[in-house]
């Protein structure tokens, strides 16, 4: 495993500490219990593609832009697929979910932030417990992604479709507009198809 320390990666403190101060402000209370019991759903949904020439068109598209990260081809197509397929399943866009592992990670699957959180989208590990699930391994590819766009969609959903606030909540970084602004620039500057 690799350990991020660079600045989006520091953001993730942020989101730990968002998520896990109220935990300790209170010993009665506790996480938002509407979030952990969409993750849990999230996590048992099944596996499937709905519309393969939707997703060859895209993946042919999005595989391009994603080269010059992820040099293997298998598993380029590994990522994006699971990617598109996650993001409809969360009700997100896909390349928005592209944009935020873009800027989270770097599209590495093993990126440990210094708050702990793991991935490709950043997640933290207490969620599992949270849920239900601590054995859910975060560095899995499907595991990640299912946690990080449910976790996405439900800040989108709680911010009544304001993104720039939905990304800031996902981040840790309520307040703040940098995390926010470079997501929405790396998704209208690299992922939304032209």
């Amino acid at each position: 495993m690799s350990m991020k320390l660079n600045g989006h990666h520091l953001s993730s403190l942020g989101l730990l500490l968002a998520l896990w101060l109220p935990l300790a402000a209170s010993s009665q209370q506790q996480p938002d219990p509407e979030l952990r019991e969409t993750l849990r759903a999230a996590a048992s949904a099944a596996d499937s593609f709905a519309d393969r020439f939707h997703a060859e068109v895209w993946l042919t598209d999005m595989s391009r832009r994603l080269e010059r990260q992820v040099k293997d081809t298998d598993e380029r197509m590994r990522i994006l697929t699971r990617v598109h397929y996650e993001a409809l399943l969360a009700g997100l866009e896909p390349e928005l979910v592209l944009a935020v592992i873009d800027v989270e990670s770097n599209f590495d699957s093993y990126a440990v932030s210094v708050a702990g959180a793991l991935g490709l989208m950043q997640v933290i590990p207490f969620w599992r417990n949270e849920i239900g699930r601590p054995d859910d391994n975060l560095i899995h590819l499907e595991t990640n992604l299912r946690y990080g766009c449910t976790i996405l969609k439900f800040y989108l959903d709680k911010e009544k479709g304001d993104l720039r606030k939905a990304l800031a909540r996902y981040n840790g970084s309520v307040g703040r507009r940098e995390y926010p602004s470079k997501v929405q620039k790396r998704l209208s500057e690299k992922w939304y198809q032209i």
